[in-house]
């Protein structure tokens, strides 16, 4: 499956009525669009992503790392089986890389990495509470000028159905 930048399926900056019924009607002509949904636009520099995947060993496993373009480039991620303490989730927030960009970071608030350890340890809640969750993918969580996370996009996929 593409990417939906690489189809051309995001419109950013959006500024009228007028452009986002234009743009509504290019993206709803994209083969294989089933929907549309509009959103703010989330300012801020930083991105993360954040996910839960199943091991087929270890069950669900939560990831924190870089986001954006740079997650596949840099490949700055740190993996924990579920459940996660808060406490866990803050030591992965510690191991990335790029955990300095978590800092104050050029005139902007540190990011609130309270929230951020309750977005991971949620995610582990959700792996365990559901099994029909393969994974899931919220990328980029943006971090706002203010420090506040906000996830900008999410994927969730499914378990293959049986029989």
């Amino acid at each position: 499956m593409q990417h939906k930048t690489e189809v051309g399926g995001i419109s950013l900056n959006l500024r009228s009525a007028e452009e986002v019924r234009r743009e509504g009607r290019r993206l709803a002509a994209i083969p294989g669009c089933d929907g549309l949904l509009v959103a703010e636009m989330v300012r801020g520099d930083r991105e993360l992503a954040c996910g839960l995947t199943r091991d087929p060993q270890f069950g669900p496993c939560v990831m924190v790392g870089l986001g954006g373009i740079l997650t596949e480039a840099l490949a700055d991620a740190v993996f924990r089986v579920a459940p996660l303490t808060p406490s866990d989730a803050r030591e992965m927030l510690q191991e990335i890389r790029a955990a300095k960009l978590l800092g104050p970071f050029r005139g902007q608030a540190p990011a609130n990495r309270e929230a951020l350890a309750a977005i991971l340890v949620a995610l582990g809640e959700i792996g365990l509470r559901h099994p029909e969750i393969r994974e899931i993918d919220l990328n980029p969580v943006k971090i706002r000028p203010d420090g506040a996370p906000v996830a900008v996009d999410a994927l969730i996929a499914l378990m293959p159905r049986r029989g």
